[in-house]
């Protein structure tokens, strides 16, 4: 019983050490955010700033045009969300329900795709999407979202489709029910919690990339607000005061979608099985 408290103990002690760790660069952030530059700089360090500059978060929004690049990046990650969620979850209900020639191998060619660096398929999609004259649209970060969103995700739908019992699809054949309405009105129910996983890491994913606009969108009026960020950074110096700031509000929105959302995250993750 001894035993069993000390190892609790340290393993709370560890969890608690690296929770802090964790919790260090956003705490440098927050801090930073509301200093000067001077003082970011400023060896030793301070903890807190003489006095606190409320007014570094007025002034983005006069410096860039915040709300302009929030809308960009919601007119690109509402459509992915969509077809992320939407494709992914067919693509693991097929692969985990129904039975067609080549399913094994055309499913460990997506597991494969999930080793490929994007660096390696950056210069043909690039090439691709010139040829389409899609360069400079949205259209080039909003499309391939409705092609199963990446292998990861389909990946972890179909775990989770194969923890579901089978007798659900079997006595939906009986009465008459085609795969299309097992899949919408019986299954998709009953994945709300891994589906939930998936947006929250599509989220993540469009909310903080910064490579795909910055590779497909060259007009400033189409930026997205990883993007827009970059406007606060000069050639010879960069406001680092504002560029906390304005890094301190993006993390708002996943902070709240995360505590909102947690329970179901979790048990998203939690629930995950390792069948097949």
């Amino acid at each position: 019983m001894k035993l069993k408290t000390v190892n609790r103990s340290i393993s709370l002690f560890v969890l608690i050490v690296g929770a802090i760790i964790s919790l260090i660069p956003f705490v440098w952030l927050i801090r930073s955010s509301l200093m000067t530059t001077t003082e970011i700089f400023e060896f030793p360090p301070k903890l807190l700033p003489e006095e606190f500059q409320w007014s570094n978060y007025v002034e983005i929004f006069s410096i860039i045009d915040f709300l302009l690049y929030f809308k960009n990046t919601l007119i690109i990650l509402i459509p992915v969300l969509i077809g992320t969620i939407f494709t992914c979850c067919m693509c693991g209900y097929g692969f985990a329900r129904l039975k067609f020639p080549g399913r094994d191998m055309w499913f460990g060619l997506i597991i494969a795709t999930m080793m490929l660096p994007g660096a390696v398929t950056l210069i043909p999609t690039f090439l691709m999407w010139s040829e389409l004259e899609a360069i400079n649209t949205f259209w080039p970060l909003i499309i391939p979202a409705f092609f199963g969103g990446g292998g990861f995700f389909i990946f972890l739908m179909r775990q989770f489709f194969m923890n579901i019992p089978r007798e659900l699809d079997e006595s939906a054949l009986i009465d008459g029910a085609s795969h299309f309405q097992i899949f919408t009105k019986i299954l998709l129910p009953l994945v709300k919690a891994p589906m939930l996983v998936v947006g929250f890491f599509t989220f993540m994913g469009v909310w903080n990339d910064f490579f795909g606009p910055l590779i497909f969108l060259n007009d400033e009026a189409k930026y997205t607000l990883a993007l827009g960020l970059l406007q606060l950074k000069g050639s010879y110096a960069a406001d680092w005061h504002l560029m906390m700031a304005a890094a301190a509000v993006m993390t708002l929105p996943a902070i709240v979608i995360f505590f909102i959302g947690q329970r179901y995250f979790i048990e998203g993750i939690s629930l995950t099985g390792i069948k097949g």
